[in-house]
């Protein structure tokens, strides 16, 4: 995407991180942005920004890893953090609930989207009571991706496949911009 930030490029005249805060916000008591930029326009939003823990911009995990750290210090109530990706503008208004009602069924630690067939590691619900496992991966063990730690944990596996439109389509590209536009014009094909 040229370099450009894609949380603020605009997807019907709005930018892609409105369209993930508008779905998400009704899900959520309270919202965190992990970022390791320094945004004005982050910043507008007034909501916490937390960069990662670990040096050395280290992926996923370790955004996760900050914002559970963040969270047990000054939201030491909270028991589950949800994570999504700031280019998937469809994600499902009940994905929350239906992530955390998925775990309980099948009594498993972590809970990770699926559609289509494909699972979506980053689109998940995390306990916070595995914080000092997932540092202990990250800073003893050397590990990086989302699979290889999650796989030590049950996880339950909701599928919100969708025939019209995938939830979780993701914007990666100028074609995807593109095509997701698309979507937005045609009636009844966004997830509810």
């Amino acid at each position: 995407m040229n370099n450009q930030d894609k949380g603020f490029i605009q997807l019907a005249h709005k930018p892609l991180f409105e369209h993930v805060l508008e779905r998400l916000s009704p899900q959520c008591d309270s919202i965190i942005i992990s970022s390791n930029k320094e945004s004005q326009q982050l910043s507008s939003y007034d909501l916490p920004i937390i960069k990662d823990s670990l040096e050395g911009f280290l992926g996923p995990l370790a955004g996760l890893l900050a914002c559970m750290q963040w969270v047990r210090k000054h939201q030491p109530g909270v028991q589950w953090i949800a994570s999504v990706p700031v280019d998937t503008p469809f994600i499902p208004q009940n994905l929350v609930s239906t992530l955390y009602q998925s775990m309980l069924e099948n009594t498993a630690d972590i809970a990770c989207a699926t559609s289509n067939g494909r699972t979506h590691p980053v689109i998940a619900l995390w306990p916070i009571r595995l914080l000092d496992d997932l540092e202990a991966a990250l800073s003893k063990e050397n590990i990086r991706k989302i699979d290889l730690w999650t796989s030590r944990y049950k996880v339950s596996l909701p599928d919100f496949s969708d025939s019209l439109l995938d939830p979780f389509y993701n914007i990666n590209c100028h074609e995807d911009l593109v095509h997701a536009e698309a979507l937005l014009r045609k009636p009844n094909e966004n997830t509810a």
